[in-house]
């Protein structure tokens, strides 16, 4: 059964100045301790004491300001971050819709990346050979699925890994708003099938400032305030909240 468990997750990023770009670096030209070397680094916390359960059937929406943390929480559930303190705790097949790059070799043709972009989310080569047709119909990339990745623009790049992860079932589904990336007309046609790939998922988290999409694909909603859960309710209070609040002056 697919489930998500933070329990006072913590995610803390070191930051090193032009001179030491690296926490080896910076330990090894320390004069004394290295504890108290690495203690003088900058600490940036991303994420501050989140915790958060979540179960077959959830669809949560998050929310806030650019940021506030969305995105690491993101990474967080994915298994691509590991808290600094807490602990997260994710079970299921997880497919992430943010990390376009991660997965995809822009020297390889779109197609060669379809069945790289699937071994990524755990799907074998074989099954993936059935489902290139249905993706290249979606993605409406033609041509360009023979060509380099890297002549894709960022919304060809979107539409590709889109067209993946949305003919699949996974169990988990992690995305953000990066999908605005692609145009008005392939993202209202994208529509219905992104609406039928939340509903085939078990557990769906999707970070976004856009309010009407929030509400057509979650229930419940989460506002995040400098990397703090603020508050949790229903989509529609939350973002009534988190609009108001964003307007005052």
């Amino acid at each position: 059964m697919a489930s998500v468990d933070l329990r006072h997750a913590t995610v803390d990023f070191p930051v090193f100045d032009a001179k030491s770009r690296s926490l080896k670096k910076t330990v090894l030209t320390g004069a004394g301790s290295r504890i108290a070397t690495a203690d003088r680094i900058p600490v940036v916390r991303a994420l501050d004491d989140v915790s958060l359960r979540l179960n077959v059937g959830d669809h949560l929406g998050l929310v806030g300001h650019n940021g506030a943390g969305k995105s690491t929480l993101l990474r967080v559930i994915a298994g691509i971050y590991e808290p600094t303190a807490g602990h997260a705790t994710t079970r299921g097949r997880v497919a992430p819709v943010f990390d376009m790059g991660v997965g995809m070799d822009p020297e390889l043709s779109g197609y060669e990346n379809i069945f790289i972009r699937g071994l990524f989310l755990g799907v074998s080569r074989r099954r993936m050979l059935g489902h290139v047709d249905d993706i290249a119909e979606f993605t409406e990339l033609d041509d360009y699925l023979s060509m380099p990745l890297r002549t894709y623009s960022t919304g060809m790049r979107v539409r590709l890994a889109l067209g993946v992860v949305t003919c699949l079932a996974p169990e988990i589904l992690v995305f953000d708003e990066g999908i605005g990336a692609v145009d008005a007309s392939f993202l209202n046609r994208a529509r219905q099938r992104l609406r039928s790939m939340v509903d085939r998922a078990g557990i769906m988290i999707f970070a976004s400032h856009s309010e009407q999409m929030l509400l057509d694909l979650c229930d419940r909603a989460l506002w995040l305030d400098g990397g703090r859960i603020r508050a949790v309710g229903t989509a529609r209070e939350i973002l009534d909240g988190y609009t108001t609040q964003s307007r005052t002056p």
